[in-house]
């Protein structure tokens, strides 16, 4: 009786290992199942978006090397460029998303962050020598606490020639020493910063958008240059990418990103179908609609909301240029400057336009991707010293047209 007893213990024993050893290699199974479906995920991502390789005290040694150049005057001898603050690491035929800010307007780079998976880049504008201060310091935190702007981000710093930047102290401002995450140093700029129109500063200095905009899409092949507060449609990196990769016949071509603004930035539209359901009920509408809406109107919305639905990005129709349209595009190659002679307020960014058309680019609407501005634009009232600057840039821009029919005598295309 003991022995047969033994024998069932022994033999339920042996089925309980058994057992327990099939669960372990189904467990092992499923971790290297899992771990090989991670892989083969990780290295889809890391096709477009390789890692970088810097650590934090690269990129702070680079951002004080930076500054202890003392950056260099620009062409008018009236600002300071500081290239460099951080670096980011592109695929020559990346896109770039290329921004500019005041200090204060700093507080969109979240957004941005979060819509573009690709290479950003962004000039800040420092007026007076303590925003110059508190650029650096924040340049100093973001690199610390952000894996994606260590990866991902080119900043440059832009100042009056009147003024030189330091390289900041970690414990000034104090606030910002005591910072431990991404998330708290966006939220203590919320907390100091006073966002609101860059080219009304409340200085004497004036915004130098021009200047701001070229640098920041210095050294880039492809460049989707945009302002700070327009957000990106979702995937529209990953889209370009795509469709540039399969094709080279983009030399010569601007692909025009349709451009809206919504009543209110609480929630922004990722998708060209949640877009239209806001644009239909007036919450979206064309940007610049209440400003200047010859400005976008040449972009042909009602041919654009009605395209039918495609899953993949391309261009949908030809628009021949005309005065004052000022889309917003990707183009590569030989692409003209911006003229940094335009600053402050009007003209400066259809002046570049203008001449992108000369230099021979046609212009060619996007189906799906779009850029949504926060807040709908409404009719500036400027100031006396603004106005004038305004009426400058007016006065210059007939110039700038005259200067273009020598710089492409044989163009036959004229703004």
């Amino acid at each position: 009786m003991q022995m047969a007893y033994a024998i069932r213990c022994a033999f339920y024993q042996l089925l309980l290992a058994a057992l327990m050893l099939v669960a372990m290699l189904q467990l092992l199974y499923l971790s290297l199942l899992s771990g090989l479906h991670g892989q083969e995920e990780q290295e889809q991502y890391f096709e477009f978006f390789p890692p970088s390789p810097r650590s934090v005290d690269q990129v702070k040694s680079q951002l004080r090397t930076a500054l202890a150049s003392g950056g260099v005057l620009d062409a008018s001898g009236d600002y300071r460029v500081y290239r460099g603050l951080l670096k980011t690491t592109m695929d020559p035929n990346d896109v770039i998303l290329a921004t500019h800010a005041s200090v204060d307007n700093l507080l969109h780079l979240s957004g941005l962050l979060e819509r573009w998976e690709g290479p950003l880049s962004v000039s800040v504008f420092a007026a007076t020598k303590e925003e110059a201060q508190l650029a650096t310091v924040l340049a100093y935190a973001l690199s610390s606490h952000c894996p994606d702007m260590r990866a991902r981000v080119a900043m440059h710093l832009v100042c009056p020639s009147r003024y030189e930047a330091s390289v900041p102290d970690p414990r000034e401002p104090g606030e910002f020493a005591l910072l431990r995450s991404c998330q708290e140093v966006f939220d203590k700029l919320a907390r100091v910063a006073q966002p609101g129109i860059n080219y009304a500063l409340g200085t004497n200095v004036s915004y130098p958008n021009n200047l701001l905009r070229n640098l920041a899409r210095e050294g880039a092949n492809y460049a989707l240059v945009i302002d700070v507060d327009m957000v990106p449609s979702e995937g529209l990196w990953r889209g370009l990418r795509e469709m540039l990769d399969q094709s080279n016949q983009w030399g010569g071509t601007a692909l025009v990103v349709p451009a809206f603004e919504i009543r209110r930035a609480r929630r922004m539209p990722m998708s060209k179908t949640e877009l239209l359901q806001l644009y239909q009920v007036g919450e979206v509408r064309p940007f610049y609609y209440g400003l200047c809406t010859p400005c976008q109107a040449p972009t042909n919305y009602s041919r654009w909301v009605n395209l039918p639905e495609e899953s993949l990005l391309r261009p949908a129709y030809v628009v021949p240029w005309q005065d004052p349209w000022e889309p917003f595009y990707v183009a590569g190659g030989k692409v003209p400057s911006f003229d940094e002679r335009f600053r402050q307020y009007g003209f400066n960014r259809i002046s570049q336009a203008c001449e992108l058309h000369v230099a021979g680019f046609d212009f060619e609407v996007l189906n799906e991707g779009f850029l949504v501005h926060k807040g709908f634009k409404e009719a500036l009232k400027f100031h006396p010293q603004k106005e004038a600057e305004n009426q400058h840039n007016k006065i210059l821009y007939r110039q700038f047209k005259q200067e273009l029919k020598a710089k492409y005598p044989n163009s036959p295309r004229r703004c």
